[in-house]
């Protein structure tokens, strides 16, 4: 009995063992297949013509956006290349204790957009877009759409305002209505920063939007 009782004890730590190294084999597997299909970033950030040319289905994603939200091609593509520099996967970073002990991020926002958990689940609510993904192109851009949307609606600020939008984008549609950003110069400042980059962007769209247009057919 005692043999029969060792054999099994021997068995399914063995088993176990190699449950165990299976299911971490298989996660590690599935992070550089993700990784490995994660589009990068364009190669110049920073003209808007550029990025299209380079990512066309990107294009497609942003005249979907307009024409299901009313929003302008250049300020999603601006408030985007601020919250994650056009990375799929981006995050906030890690926090730590001590300076060495990781204890969580700032927050939950992943993805294109950046997103936070909340906020995405209260987008896939009123759209439907169950199968979406933070770190899809076209989700991120439909997200994104979304809040300028509502943003319009809610505050009252133009889809064309990008500095109001950002400023809405990051404190949120309450802390907007609190004016949360007064007591935040640096945000001011960063919104200054999106607010020019998205004039930058329009006249630079302004100049190519027809041979993109051309070259997608």
């Amino acid at each position: 009995m005692n043999k029969l009782s060792n054999l099994l004890s021997i068995f399914y730590t063995r088993f176990t063992n190699v449950k165990r190294a299976s299911t971490i084999f298989f996660s590690i597997l599935s992070a550089l297949i993700v990784s490995g299909c994660a589009t990068a970033p364009p190669a110049n950030p920073e003209n808007i013509c550029a990025i299209f040319q380079e990512h066309s289905e990107w294009h497609e994603a942003a005249l979907d956006t307009k024409a299901k939200w009313g929003v302008p091609v250049h300020i999603p593509i601006a408030m985007m290349y601020q919250e994650s520099s056009f990375k799929a996967e981006a995050r906030p970073p890690m926090r730590y204790f001590l300076g060495f002990i990781p204890y969580g991020r700032a927050s939950s926002a992943y993805g294109y957009a950046q997103a936070k958990t909340m906020t995405w689940g209260d987008y896939v609510k009123e759209t439907g877009n169950n199968w979406g993904d933070r770190n899809e192109f076209e989700d991120a851009m439909d997200f994104m759409g979304w809040f300028i949307y509502k943003t319009h609606k809610i505050n009252g600020v133009s889809k064309w305002n990008a500095y109001g939008q950002y400023l809405n984008y990051h404190e949120g549609w309450g802390g907007y209505k609190r004016k949360s950003y007064n007591k935040k110069p640096w945000l001011k400042k960063v919104s200054k920063k999106v607010e020019a980059r998205a004039k930058r962007y329009a006249a630079q769209y302004g100049r190519c939007k027809d041979s993109l247009s051309d070259s997608w057919w």
